[in-house]
């Protein structure tokens, strides 16, 4: 069949310019053309342009969440919010790591990037876990799942957008699953990084914060960050996100003084790689779509047996991710997703952008790994990647299992006591962690 002969045809070509060292978005480009040229289309410019635009909502998305991020950097929030919330809780290290675990996911969370979230709240939350125990490798570990962690909750999942575009499924209803998805994986992995090293912190090392009066204004951009993503998610308003995080950064450039264009401009180069590879991926795609390769791909998958399948998708989208996470989402995601057609397919979209993420951590690429290890200072990065490999297996285990399953726990997300007990649980959970901090330190004697 001419179609799965296009099929490896664009597969290899890009394996083969990567493997080259050129970008990975002028691979998918070039890739893209290659499929073109081997079918009979030569140069279909209309395309390749109409591709390249294919995942604008994502790229606008992106690019003002990396300027929101960028701008609440330069303000000194993130830094202020580290100190605060390490002062507050310097004799609960085991509910500090915690904390801080999910102050690292925060900025993937907004900007739907792993690199993002490592190099920046993961940069700030460093010395933190340096103070609470963690050596470099376990420390590095703890950051890159973080922040692939945070990459996949809600409410910006980039690779869950291109796996949705690609069926023309909104994204819609996918905060439930996510946190699902997410938070639990996020608090074990800190627990079994960190659980035996942390200790209490030690008064001398740490700086005082400035009297919050002095400081709340800092503070202001993320309010009002929160209050229009609730008006977003609850009212018939719709500012759309793009718009959303471009008021509140540049509310956050007012209020620390900051030049608004010149932060503009630095978070705009930082992301363009990230841009260009959703270009380069909607290109890929496009041809995919014009030369007949993806309806052949589904029609493979839909054929394979059920073991055959999972198997696949377990392992095939995280090592397709170690390319481009984004563009395992959309080449595999997509036929993935539709080969579980008539199972939740928001749970099933969820499934499969959590196992793209794992990508992030998938050598020889492994931009979250790499990103970490540099952070922490640690030269070598597979020692940071084996202190995460446990984690990996446990995600990839349980991104596998709710798909697989997504029927069943798609009714446990949908169910109108899904909030109430899913926050209740964490509220709970954090309670226990302070009393056995409490108890661990008192029974030592620590003082701190």
């Amino acid at each position: 069949m001419p179609e799965s002969l296009y099929f490896f045809i664009m597969l290899f070509s890009f394996i083969f310019f990567a493997a080259i060292k050129i970008p990975i978005s002028v691979s998918l480009m070039f890739s893209a053309l290659c499929g073109a040229i081997a079918s009979g289309h030569f140069f279909p410019l209309r395309h390749l342009v109409e591709g390249s635009f294919g995942y604008l909502d994502a790229i606008l998305i992106i690019a003002s969440a990396m300027i929101f991020m960028e701008s609440i950097k330069a303000s000194g929030l993130l830094e202020d919010f580290a100190v605060r919330i390490t002062h507050r809780f310097k004799r609960n290290p085991l509910f500090l790591l915690i904390i801080m675990t999910l102050f690292i996911m925060s900025a993937g969370m907004i900007t739907g990037s792993s690199s993002a979230a490592v190099l920046t709240t993961g940069a700030i939350a460093f010395p933190v876990l340096k103070d609470l125990g963690l050596n470099k490798k376990k420390a590095g570990a703890l950051i890159a799942m973080s922040a692939i962690f945070g990459m996949i909750a809600p409410p910006i999942n980039i690779p869950a957008m291109l796996i949705g575009q690609g069926v023309d499924m909104p994204f819609i209803g996918f905060t439930a699953p996510l946190l699902f998805l997410t938070f639990p994986l996020a608090i074990i992995t800190a627990l079994m990084i960190g659980v035996k090293e942390v200790k209490a912190i030690d008064d001398t090392t740490l700086k005082n914060p400035e009297p919050f009066g002095t400081k709340w204004m800092l503070y202001l951009p993320i309010v009002i960050f929160i209050a229009l993503m609730i008006l977003e998610n609850t009212s018939s308003v719709s500012l759309g996100l793009p718009l959303v995080f471009m008021l509140c950064a540049l509310i956050a450039t007012l209020t620390s003084r900051e030049n608004f264009i010149k932060v503009s401009v630095k978070a705009l180069k930082e992301s363009i790689n990230i841009l260009s590879i959703l270009i380069g991926v909607g290109m890929f795609i496009q041809i995919m779509t014009l030369n007949g390769t993806r309806g052949v791909i589904v029609d493979f998958l839909n054929g394979l047996p059920d073991i055959i399948l999972i198997l696949g998708i377990a392992f095939g989208i995280p090592l397709f991710g170690a390319v481009s996470s984004y563009g395992s989402a959309s080449v595999l995601g997509v036929p993935f997703l539709l080969a579980f057609l008539g199972n939740n397919d928001i749970m099933v979209c969820a499934s499969l952008s959590l196992l793209a993420g794992l990508g992030d951590m998938v050598p020889p690429t492994a931009l979250a790994g790499i990103f970490a290890a540099h952070v922490v200072g640690e030269k070598n990065y597979f020692n940071v990647w084996l202190r995460a490999l446990p984690s990996f297996f446990l995600t990839m285990l349980f991104g596998t299992l709710t798909l697989y399953y997504s029927k069943y726990f798609a009714g446990i997300v949908n169910s109108n006591l899904f909030y109430p007990v899913f926050f209740a649980i964490i509220i709970l959970f954090a309670i226990v962690l302070i009393v056995i901090d409490k108890k661990r330190y008192s029974l030592r004697g620590d003082s701190v």
